[in-house]
């Protein structure tokens, strides 16, 4: 049992610390996920937060099947997605907006991102289809084996394997074109 499970488990019986560890433990992973679906860290800070909220107040069980993180990461996904298939059907932006959030998201996120290799990184994943770009971030950056990834995203390790490789190509392909080679490919 991993640091969350235990402070899950030790939630459930009652001791509200457990909860705030967490938090303290999980929340900025769990933002930048979200916010590569929101694409808004702003929209991403309230998701992680409304994941949170669901796991305090619902409390879901938590079965073991995987790590506590992949688990987490599981739960905010979905909550993302709820979002998204929400946000879809109450309006669409014009394009002036969207370029006005992208310049704001981006200085926001710079804050996160304290080298420039890191910058130029992020940069060519943000333009990488959504499930390469998820695919990416939760194998390299937050450290899931391809099987935790596969159950966050809901595909076969197999099709993990196969998206990794995909992302990996394209991810290389993007860097190469700002005349960069990231060791890591």
């Amino acid at each position: 049992m991993d640091n969350g499970a235990s402070s899950y488990r030790r939630f459930l019986d009652g001791d509200d610390e457990g909860i705030v560890e967490i938090i303290r433990d999980y929340k900025d992973g769990l933002t930048l996920y979200l916010n590569g679906f929101a694409r808004d860290i702003c929209v991403a800070e309230e998701l992680m937060e409304e994941t949170f909220v669901k796991l305090a107040t619902r409390k879901p069980k938590f079965k073991g099947r995987s790590s506590f993180r992949t688990w987490l990461y599981a739960i905010g996904r979905n909550v993302a997605m709820d979002y998204l298939r929400h946000s879809a059907r109450l309006f669409l932006r014009p394009a002036e907006e969207l370029e006005q959030l992208a310049g704001e998201e981006e200085s926001l996120e710079k804050s996160y991102l304290r080298t420039e290799r890191r910058v130029l990184l992020y940069r060519a994943l943000d333009r990488l289809k959504a499930d390469y770009r998820q695919v990416l971030y939760l194998v390299y950056l937050e450290g899931f084996d391809n099987a935790e990834a596969a159950a966050v995203m809901h595909r076969s390790r197999r099709q993990i394997e196969n998206l990794v490789y995909r992302a990996k190509q394209s991810l290389k392909s993007e860097l190469e074109k700002e005349g960069f080679v990231y060791e890591e490919l």
